[in-house]
């Protein structure tokens, strides 16, 4: 039972790409593989088999192995709700929502669930990969640190860390880090790699020297940059983007300070014959988008309130008057109602917010988390599909009389009387090939392809240009 840890010179060098690679590499090898991370900071949460949710990476990372995603794999879930407060998810459940320096005190009592996640895992597979947050350079969080050097000397995993060269001065990145970490810690990193070289990998031979002379680790291997990587479901909102062949059929995404659960817009992203647009701040909804989507959001009134200020009420309405569709998913279904209430002010201030009035529906929020996997049947095509629910609040109104979708024989979410505003809880939707080309033929788009095998397929050319590029059996090697 061996496991080995990525660690990062900083925040998305790639680690979770890599680890995914990795993971898949060793599958190929005939290794029983999981993939770990102690603690993760992300809004964008998959449900697991045991009925709680990690980060999504973490999900891509079991798809990589072969196994299906299970709480284990990501002990320790942040979800921001606003700058300085974050939902803390402990083994898939949430316990509590606290401030920055209130969690500064708790982590260290986190370091129990963690290390139990990990014994169980490493007790089930051949092989755990753990994947590092932020940086082990943050020497000020290395006191009751749970997600690099502290979890590493806890559970005596052996480190890689991981450099990225596209932002610039990657020698300085991996020497740096070595020059701020105690001699213990240091004395885990059994070796560097360096991600994301763009051009011919052997113009770096020199730097690559220059780095292990400096630190005297042993290099594994410089990675160019996968063009590959916009198949695979996005961690970021901000990296989610059109395939090459982008398409004529306009859809905007509005991205909200808070989005949330935004694996609804890959499978889009894929599509060739859609331009999937994610709308920025002080960007104006384009005039020519044929559908609209308010994604999820962990803070739903305080995005409802960023909304209006980036003036995308006002492009809402006028989109719908030009005869647009709109899709509210989640959050984005209760800010198209007439109301969301929170009277016990479980997002955070109390009060009422007055919606977006797109649906005749209000809003309240309860101390309930509904959070399942669902098997739905869509009313307009009449064609089933797999989702999955993760929200606090209940919404009722007039317009749930013409339901979105049936699930276990119940009407589920709502739409305007012309049907061309939609709302659901449901996530997940559009990774159903079969109901995505049926929904996307009945707005006039023909759809291509198995979004399913696509990531498949791309995490196994993934998993070849890790093979080409790293000393995989190196690092297996390394593993202890």
């Amino acid at each position: 039972m061996k496991s080995i840890m990525i660690q990062g010179t900083g925040s998305n060098v790639g680690k979770s790409m890599l680890v995914a690679g990795l993971c898949r590499a060793a599958k190929r090898r005939g290794l029983s593989v999981a993939s770990f991370k102690p603690q993760n900071m992300s809004n964008n949460a998959a449900v697991t088999m045991d009925g709680g949710e990690i980060g999504r990476a973490q999900a891509l990372q079991a798809l990589a192995c072969g196994i299906l995603p299970h709480t284990d794999m990501n002990p320790v879930l942040l979800k921001p709700e606003s700058e300085v407060g974050s939902q803390v998810v402990v083994q898939g459940r949430r316990i509590a929502t606290v401030k920055a320096r209130e969690y500064a005190k708790l982590k260290p009592t986190l370091m129990v669930s963690v290390l139990e996640s990990f014994k169980r895992l490493k007790s089930q597979y051949d092989l755990v990969i753990v994947e590092g947050a932020g940086s082990p350079a943050e020497i000020n969080l290395r006191v009751g640190d749970i997600a690099n050097m502290g979890f590493a000397e806890a559970a005596n995993v052996p480190v890689i860390l991981c450099g990225d060269i596209d932002r610039g001065g990657v020698i300085a990145q991996v020497v740096g880090t070595q020059a701020v970490m105690d001699s213990d810690d240091n004395g885990r990193v059994v070796g560097f790699m360096i991600n994301k070289f763009r051009g011919d990998p052997s113009l770096f031979d020199d730097g690559y020297e220059m780095i292990s002379d400096h630190t005297g680790w042993r290099g594994f291997g410089v990675v160019p940059w996968f063009k590959d990587a916009w198949r695979l479901p996005a961690e970021d909102a901000l990296d989610i983007s059109s395939g090459p062949q982008d398409g004529t059929f306009k859809v905007v995404c509005l991205t909200l300070s808070r989005i949330a659960n935004f694996d609804d817009m890959d499978p889009l992203a894929q599509e060739p014959n859609i331009s999937l647009v994610m709308l920025k701040a002080g960007e104006v909804l384009p005039a020519d988008a044929d559908l609209v989507i308010v994604p999820g959001s962990k803070s739903t009134r305080g995005d409802l309130a960023y909304l209006r200020a980036q003036g995308w009420d006002v492009d809402l309405a006028a989109h719908h008057r030009r005869g647009g569709r709109v899709l509210g998913i989640c959050g984005g279904y209760q800010m198209l109602g007439q109301m969301i209430s929170d009277p016990d002010g479980i997002e955070g201030t109390l009060g009422d917010s007055a919606g977006l009035g797109l649906l005749d529906v209000v809003t309240q929020m309860t101390g309930d988390k509904r959070l399942t996997s669902v098997h739905a049947v869509h009313v307009d095509t009449e064609l089933p599909f797999e989702g999955y629910e993760i929200h606090i609040g209940r919404t009722v109104g007039p317009d749930n009389a013409r339901p979105f979708a049936h699930v276990d024989g119940q009407p589920e979410g709502a739409q305007s009387s012309d049907g061309r505003v939609m709302g659901s809880y449901l996530h997940g939707m559009f990774s159903n090939d079969a109901w995505r080309g049926a929904f996307l033929n009945s707005l006039g788009v023909t759809a291509s392809g198995s979004y399913s095998s696509g990531v498949e397929q791309a995490l196994d050319d993934l998993a070849d240009h890790v093979e080409t590029f790293l000393d995989v059996e190196g690092i297996l090697q390394a593993a202890s």
